[in-house]
């Protein structure tokens, strides 16, 4: 096995159990190792720190598995963490939650993988070089542990090319996932689309959140800006909203939320759906004089990273001063931000701002953050991405 040895000073995070190796923390290889390679790490006094998988031409040089010197990181290895990522969600999977995510990446020791369950399908998707080696290892093990009808690949990221991975989508075991899948979530009924919907196909890292800011539902005229296929919509009217305005440039989106409300039997409900930019609708209903009681803004990642925090600061602060704009006193925002950058501090100095900006007065009573399914380990703070507040306008 290749071995890498880390400059001096370079190795007190991964003695603290952090996934990461940048490539300016190596001093030296033994030779330069294959892309995805098990290699051993160690610090300057060649004590052996942990063994990890290789790719020179990520910024990450080295993505940590395992600081114990007497495992073996082979197939067995694989199929036991995925084994034990699967075991801890079990009990999540019941006849009124039919979604969840099984394997997070960092979070579960298994740098580079997402794998989420879609009713009788599961949708992976493959960050890393290391996961793109064993990948035959890991279907086979999820098809043992779950027997799914299909295993649909959504590997269309970004993060691929820093790893000098090409987009790779299709199905991987099993039946091609239909047009639309039907997954139960907090007993409701969602259409989601596996092959061709956002992400991995649904934003089951928002399900207690949906549920905790519907409680406040009952009777209001609420807002869903970013709805995408209904989420925040469907939980508010389960618990008595008298009418809901969901917004969503995209078409498919808006057509999913149809498609929700028609299989829960929301046909009579006071609903809209609009196709529109959220800011420039937003903008449109201050014009008009438009008044919410509740407002749910849920946007897409306006802080790709650190470099990119100020002016998703400004995104955000805009956003959500439009919002607060169309609340009255006594009226709530639900905002959220999923940018790992921003940090829940800096996300109410945020909101701050915006409500200074809105001439708003405004308390924050409650925090949102992700559920158990996506857990942040200690060592990896990174892994605490998505974030929310509660706010009441006074």
């Amino acid at each position: 096995m290749d071995k890498i040895t880390l400059h001096r000073g370079k190795d007190k995070a991964a003695w603290q159990l952090h996934p990461w190796v940048f490539s300016g923390a190596i001093a030296k290889m033994t030779r330069k190792p294959a892309n995805g390679a098990v290699v051993e790490v160690y610090n300057a006094d060649e004590e052996f720190i942990a063994f990890g998988v290789y790719n020179a031409m990520s910024r990450v040089a080295v993505r940590l598995l395992e600081w114990h010197p007497e495992r073996v990181i082979d197939d067995r290895w694989w199929r036991d963490r995925i084994q034990r990522s699967v075991d801890m969600r079990k009990h999540l999977l019941t006849m009124d939650n039919t979604t969840v995510r099984l394997v997070f990446a960092e979070a579960d020791f298994l740098p580079g993988l997402i794998v989420d369950k879609y009713g009788d399908f599961i949708s992976i998707q493959v960050h890393s070089s290391g996961v793109e080696t064993v990948k035959d290892v890991v279907i086979d093990e999820l098809v043992k542990q779950l027997k799914p009808r299909g295993i649909y690949e959504r590997s269309d990221l970004k993060s691929r090319e820093h790893e000098g991975l090409a987009d790779a989508n299709g199905l991987l075991y099993g039946e091609m996932p239909p047009a639309f899948v039907e997954v139960i979530e907090n007993g409701i009924r969602y259409q989601i689309n596996i092959v061709e919907g956002q992400k991995s196909g649904f934003y089951c890292d928002q399900r207690d959140n949906r549920w905790l800011t519907a409680r406040y539902t009952k009777g209001k005229r609420v807002l869903d800006g970013f709805c995408y296929s209904g989420g925040f919509t469907l939980n508010a009217f389960q618990q008595g909203a008298a009418e809901v305005v969901s917004v969503d440039s995209s078409a498919l989106a808006i057509e999913t939320l149809k498609r929700n409300l028609s299989a829960n039997g929301f046909g009579e409900v006071v609903h809209h759906a609009v196709q529109s930019d959220v800011n420039k609708y937003l903008r449109q209903l201050g014009d008009a004089g438009e008044k919410f009681d509740v407002i749910v803004l849920d946007p897409p990642k306006y802080a790709p990273s650190r470099s990119a925090l100020d002016k998703a600061s400004r995104a955000y602060k805009d956003l959500n001063r439009r919002g607060l704009m169309l609340l009255e006193s006594g009226g709530l925002l639900a905002t959220f931000s999923c940018s790992g950058a921003m940090d829940i501090d800096t996300f109410k100095q945020v909101v701050a701002w915006a409500a200074l900006d809105a001439g708003k007065e405004i308390q924050f009573i409650r925090q949102f953050t992700q559920p158990e399914d996506h857990p942040i380990r200690a060592s990896f703070p990174e892994g605490e991405y998505l974030k929310g507040l509660l706010v009441r306008v006074v």
